[in-house]
């Protein structure tokens, strides 16, 4: 298929939401046999581009154009059967099912009016082979891991013969393997003249990828380039409309004396982290860094209390805790920001006001009654002191960015006034601009003398923030290393260690 071969064009598309304008004029090209990256802040209209594309939104005003003919899809459905497919950063699968019942739900293959489950097998079998996926088709999607599950959705816009393939945040939960074997997948459905929208936060893997460049800034198009004569500073400042020449902040915080003690901490249920001992100080920022399946979050769910611990101490100031709940390690001072925001962190069809104040809820309550004004004051805190973009303080939570999100999960737990912030991937699919505001608010808290705990799948991250960094390997403590002395090839030669 010729190269220039122009599949989509989108024009002048307007979407609006309560107090919030999405898009505004913004606009798209693909052409065949590409993979074209779209960039943009948190906030920036990406997803909502595409969602609009898909069917999943319908927009106010525009043109959507495929192979030069206007379209309008009714729904996914309408879309896929046209040849755009769509694999989203939050998975929607039917877990209690097989693979194969996945790729094909809706429209399974029949046989005499039955579902043939031998054709669907084969079929399967068949699209696996040819894109070099290793999964059993008769597995349940449950036991499958993210990027596997990703996989599969990929393998089902193959099966709809889809002539355009937009990716959402990819490669958020990937190991580097994982992520090499995606990018394999996608040179070959560029082979075949696919058309690959691929929307990251990753510059290094959009430089890697691209063909093309467009970005986004408060839902307009700003600029598309060929991805060749970009580099990370030029994408930075079209993204956010100013140089960011200083991605991680300077350092303020002191560590000080130890205020928590962890010592041979096992959980009770495998498999999780096994006889992991450290000493966290007030003031300090230690990063737990390890490969995918390494226990780190298991780490950080049972030093909470969401998972019970087989054996092993918790001291915090020398006093022994036993955090046997969640709501018990909030009394001890301890908060926890979880990986899958929207899965276990954000309550999405209530508002920023239900969000920030959830946790804190018992200080609201006065003879048996919420005390409104006080958890309106509150929220006004969060907002203000973590410069949360929302048109109000009811406005569903998530109708906001990912970013903005983040940072009213963490100033929920900043009402608790906890003493350890336990912060589980906290810049997870969030863009570079709110990546620094996240970083330097981490910086702040620890200067004020908190402890925080920093899981990050990015080592980038953990050196540029952390004052250590404790890298986990099979569930256990492999070495901790002073960030003056570490580098990525120690700390990835520590995640291989029991691994």
């Amino acid at each position: 298929m010729n190269e220039d071969t122009l599949l989509l064009e989108m024009r002048g598309v307007d979407k609006s939401f309560p107090g919030v304008k999405a898009l505004d004029r913004a606009r798209f090209r693909l052409r065949s046999g590409t993979v074209h990256a779209l960039m943009g802040e948190n906030g920036a209209g990406k997803s909502t581009l595409m969602k609009c594309l898909f069917g999943i939104y319908r927009p106010d005003a525009g043109e959507i154009l495929l192979s030069g003919r206007p379209v309008r899809f009714d729904g996914p459905r309408d879309a896929m059967e046209s040849g755009v497919s769509m694999v989203h950063q939050e998975l929607n699968q039917v877990l209690k099912r097989s693979v194969m019942e996945n790729l094909w739900l809706g429209r399974f293959p029949k046989r005499f009016g039955l579902v043939d489950h031998r054709a669907m097998y084969g079929q399967t079998r068949a699209i696996f082979d040819e894109l070099g996926i290793e999964v059993d088709p008769r597995t349940l999607v449950g036991r499958l891991s993210v990027s596997q599950r990703q996989m599969v959705e990929i393998a089902r816009a193959v099966s709809y013969k889809a002539r355009i393939l937009v990716l959402d945040e990819p490669t958020s939960s990937l190991t580097q393997g994982e992520v090499e074997h995606l990018f394999h997948i996608i040179g070959k459905l560029r082979s075949d003249g696919v058309g690959v929208v691929y929307i990251s936060h990753k510059m290094e893997e959009i430089l890697q990828i691209s063909d093309e460049v467009t970005v986004m800034r408060d839902g307009r198009w700003i600029a598309t380039e060929p991805a060749s004569e970009l580099t990370v500073d030029k994408i930075i400042k079209m993204m956010v409309g100013r140089d960011l020449t200083q991605r991680f902040p300077p350092k303020t915080n002191v560590p000080g004396e130890a205020l928590l003690t962890v010592e041979d901490l096992t959980g009770l249920y495998m498999p999780t982290c096994r006889d992991v001992s450290f000493t966290l100080r007030r003031g300090e920022i230690l990063g737990v860094a390890g490969l995918v399946g390494s226990r780190r979050t298991e780490l950080l769910e049972t030093i909470f209390g969401i998972a019970r611990h087989a054996k092993g101490s918790i001291h915090k100031d020398q006093r022994p805790v036993r955090n046997r709940t969640s709501a018990e390690a909030i009394k001890n001072g301890f908060a926890m920001l979880t990986e899958e925001r929207r899965a276990t962190g954000i309550f999405g069809g209530l508002d920023v006001t239900f969000n920030s104040v959830i946790a804190n809820i018992n200080s609201y309550k006065k003879y048996g009654l919420l005390s409104v004004k006080k958890m309106r004051a509150d929220t006004q805190w969060v907002i203000d002191s973590l410069k949360v973009k929302t048109p109000s303080q009811r406005t569903h939570i998530r109708n906001l960015s990912g970013g903005n999100q983040q940072k009213v999960i963490i100033g929920r737990w900043l009402l608790t006034s906890p003493d350890v912030l336990l912060l589980d991937e906290p810049t997870r699919g969030v863009d570079v601009g709110a990546k620094a505001e996240i970083y330097q608010l981490i910086i702040n808290l620890a200067a004020e003398g908190k402890g925080i705990l920093v899981v990050s799948s990015e080592m980038s991250e953990l050196l540029g923030i952390c004052d250590r960094i404790m890298v986990m390997s099979g569930g256990r403590m492999a070495g901790i290393l002073d960030i003056a002395d570490a580098t990525q090839e120690q700390i990835m030669r520590l995640a291989a260690k029991y691994a």
